[in-house]
């Protein structure tokens, strides 16, 4: 311990003898730490805006649409037209194990919702309480979702999206138990959406949606056929062999060839999850190698100035060899000395990277690109690289110090 002491003590004199010369060599590294910790923050930011973005759509789930035949089947021709029901839904619950949830969806477009003399024609869609929890739709506080027994009951409750609402009743308005009119018949709001980022739609935003139950929409509107429907998987890797189930069960039901795709239109969206998945990791990747090549240029002149410290201490270097100090001791005072320095620089150039990721966070960019994220993994990471690159740095003219002949260090 008191040889640790005694090391550090000379090698905070040896700072303070060369003031400039540590300054300039800790730049180096404080640049690098920044450049490194703000582009993987960045890179982080970027992932997590791009998931939220589309993840305001659904979570792992699979939109399918019925389609018409496109293969000669069972005696059946092609162009034969396909047409879901409700009661498909609960087939296809029942004999794909790979689902999680599965909600029929009515559609109407032509039916207007009026409030006094506001009127709008939205997307009127017809669902069941499993959609929401499916879609990340989730009410403003005091209100709530449909529910079982609205659907038991055909009641004439009504979800609307945020936007909808501020048209209908007007800002942020309290809506909830009011009325509005779809057609000539009343509904009770129950609901307002509680504000989300959507980029991925394939109806409309939710924002400007309204919600009713399915059982309601097809009492109200006479519909046999459902224009949709969508399920969740309960292990996204295997959506592919959920996806070939479908088509076995409608297709034995229905008769058409399991192989023809053209009878459901599908969109999984969990393609969007791997493109987010790979996308962030190959930007991730070059940000990181950006920050790394600074960070090594840093780490190139410590090494620099590690091995002129060396040259300038060789007579030191002998003395002490002559009375008695190892190589070990010689190459462990150097390695420390390497790595204080770093750990100096390191932490000067965190502190600056926290301040300017705070700064940059108040800047209103979060829609496009995110906010810079200082997580666990960018930390890992560049204390990763900081450790590789004072050990190199340290190490080599550590090596050559420890290796130095007595003889002629003392003759230098």
């Amino acid at each position: 311990m008191n040889r640790l002491t005694e090391m550090l003590r000379e090698i905070f004199h040896t700072f303070r003898q060369y003031k400039s010369r540590t300054a300039m060599t800790m730049f180096g590294i404080i640049w690098g730490t920044l450049t490194v910790v703000l582009l993987l923050a960045f890179g982080a930011g970027v992932e997590k805006s791009m998931s939220k973005n589309m993840h305001g759509m659904g979570e792992s789930i699979v939109i399918v649409w019925p389609g018409s035949t496109s293969i000669p089947f069972g005696g059946y021709g092609r162009n034969r037209r396909i047409r879901l029901t409700h009661e498909d839904m609960e087939i296809i619950r029942r004999e794909v194990v790979n689902i999680n949830r599965i909600s029929p969806e009515y559609s109407r477009w032509n039916a207007a919702i009026r409030r006094g003399e506001k009127i709008q024609r939205p997307n009127i869609a017809g669902v069941i309480p499993e959609y929401g929890p499916m879609r990340n739709i989730w009410p403003e506080p005091g209100g709530r979702w449909l529910n079982e027994p609205d659907l038991k009951f055909r009641r004439r409750v009504v979800f609307l999206g945020n936007d909808l609402r501020d048209f209908l009743f007007g800002k942020d308005a309290d809506a909830i138990g009011e009325y509005v009119y779809i057609g000539d018949s009343p509904f009770q709001v129950v609901g307002v959406l509680r504000k989300k980022t959507q980029n991925s739609s394939y109806s409309s935003q939710d924002k400007d949606r309204v919600f009713i139950p399915a059982t309601t929409h097809r009492a109200m509107f006479g519909d046999r056929y459902v224009n949709n429907f969508l399920y969740q998987v309960r292990d996204p890797r295997i959506t592919g062999e959920t996806q070939k189930q479908i088509y076995a069960v409608m297709g034995k039901k229905y008769q058409f060839h399991p192989d023809d795709t053209e009878t459901m239109g599908v969109w999984d969206t969990t393609e969007m999850d791997k493109f987010i998945f790979y996308f962030s990791l190959g930007f991730n990747i070059f940000m990181g190698m950006i920050g790394t090549i600074t960070l090594i240029v840093g780490g190139i002149g410590l090494a620099n100035i590690m091995y002129v410290v060396v040259q300038e201490r060789t007579r030191e270097i002998g003395i002490r060899r002559s009375v008695g100090a190892r190589q070990r001791t010689i190459m462990g005072h150097f390695v420390l000395e390497a790595f204080l320095i770093i750990g100096v620089a390191a932490f000067i150039g965190f502190l600056l990277a926290l301040i300017m990721i705070r700064l940059i966070s108040l800047l209103p960019i979060e829609e496009y690109v995110g906010h810079p994220e200082l997580n666990l993994g960018v930390a890992l990471v560049t204390v990763a690289i900081l450790g590789a690159i004072g050990f190199f740095a340290g190490f080599f003219p550590a090596r050559r110090a420890s290796k130095l002949d007595v003889v002629e260090c003392l003759r230098y």
